[in-house]
């Protein structure tokens, strides 16, 4: 499938030039960022590739490997004196089982992906309609880049603190005497004893591409969330600009392109739209919900108990940033569905503020029917049980915090 790009640079007039540069004007645009695309290329989500099959079973051989090691060291360690270690590894390891559960549902829903990335380019072909329609789209699409490397950068960060902070740890002398006694980046039961220097740096370099492959991944997911939501917002927006231009007072069949039908059929795709970000991203929330709460227990927990220790400070280093991270990926889902619902309540009202209580009798009730139809919501759910909100994150932060007391009082 071709990349979704703009088919509207030639229907450009002097007033929309004037509000961006020659060169970006000129050149292809897609609200999918290049990061993006080609991390879903890389992931095997792309649908319908020769590499498809290659990319998934990397992915399965990779994460399927490390998730063996990770979950053998937390049955080992289960009664082990070292609270916080075990915290630590129970953490990581249920982050990267719920990044292999999100690669599998995207497999899943190839289709439904499909079906997005068509509506999407359709949008960038009719976005010539209006100057405001291109302008918005375009206005849209850099935005989504923004996010997708801001979550991407950060997430980058928190890789690089992290592993800079297990170092940090094995810098004592006791440690680096012995190397059996160095921990790694990600806990894990090695079939082999790490014994000499060379091996250990081997291990490091090893999971630390692993770390940096599956942050890559999971920031993907979040980053692709974020530009289809980025995305249906840009396109109420156009569907209110629509609606106020063509129900005006003394106008004729057309304003600009847009007709009745042209209303409908674009009111239409946005629900579709929005129906389909439902049916991709649903259980990925569920399961995100489930993980990230106990995730964010355990890190908390690690960041409140090693305040005061020796390895404190190193400990903060790797934790807090990665603790910082997790709220955010459950803040950009929660996020989504309050501004879908918000922008989708903002539909009915652009209909019911424009003057269609001057028009035709047909026009007037295309205009009732738009303001009816935008009563039901558009949302994002958990599961398809509770809406996702804003007021979902803070249920979650307390959740969370309620179990570090409980975990504080029984250690």
């Amino acid at each position: 499938m071709k990349s979704v790009e703009s088919g509207c640079a030639k229907t450009k007039t002097p007033a929309i030039l004037s509000r961006f540069p020659p060169t970006s004007v000129n050149m292809k645009m897609s609200t999918l960022s290049r990061v993006v695309e080609v991390g879903l290329h890389a992931c095997g989500i792309w649908p319908y590739l020769p590499s498809t099959v290659i990319c998934r079973l990397f992915w399965i051989v990779l994460l399927g490997t490390a998730q063996v090691l990770q979950y053998q060291y937390l049955l080992i360690h289960y009664h082990s004196d070292n609270f916080s270690d075990f915290m630590d590894g129970m953490s990581s390891a249920m982050a990267y089982t719920l990044l292999f559960i999100k690669l599998t549902i995207l497999w899943a829903n190839q289709r439904t992906f499909s079906d997005i990335l068509q509506m999407m380019s359709t949008d960038w072909k009719n976005c010539g309609l209006t100057d405001h329609s291109l302008y918005i789209t375009t206005s849209r699409a850099k935005l989504s880049h923004r996010f997708s490397h801001w979550i991407i950068g950060l997430q980058v960060i928190a890789i690089v603190l992290y592993s800079c902070g297990v170092l940090a740890v094995n810098a004592d002398e006791v440690r680096q005497m012995n190397v059996s006694a160095r921990e790694h980046i990600l806990k894990m039961k090695l079939p082999f004893t790490v014994s000499t220097s060379p091996v250990y740096a081997l291990i490091m370099i090893l999971q630390f591409f692993h770390l940096v492959m599956c942050g890559y991944g999971i920031s993907l997911v979040n980053s692709l969330v974020v530009t289809l939501i980025v995305h249906i917002g840009g396109q109420i927006d156009i569907l209110r600009d629509w609606l106020l231009r063509a129900f005006s007072k003394n106008v004729v069949n057309t304003v600009n392109g847009i007709t009745i039908r042209t209303l409908i059929t674009k009111h239409q795709r946005i629900v579709v739209f929005s129906q389909n970000i439902e049916n991709l991203y649903t259980y990925i929330a569920l399961m995100l919900f489930v993980s990230d709460t106990l995730i964010i227990c355990c890190l908390g927990f690690i960041i409140v108990t090693s305040i005061g220790t020796p390895d404190g400070p190193a400990i903060l280093v790797r934790s807090v940033l990665f603790y910082i991270v997790m709220n955010l990926e459950t803040f950009i889902y929660c996020f989504a569905g309050e501004y879908l619902s918000a922008k989708s309540q903002m539909i009915g009202d652009a209909a019911y503020d424009s003057l269609w209580y001057d028009l035709t009798s047909r026009k007037s009730r295309v205009a009732l029917l738009v303001i009816l139809r935008s009563q039901k919501r558009l949302t994002m759910t958990i599961g398809k049980i509770m809406d996702l909100s804003l007021e979902r994150f803070t249920n979650v932060v307390k959740a969370s915090a309620s179990y570090v007391s409980v975990l504080l009082a029984m250690n």
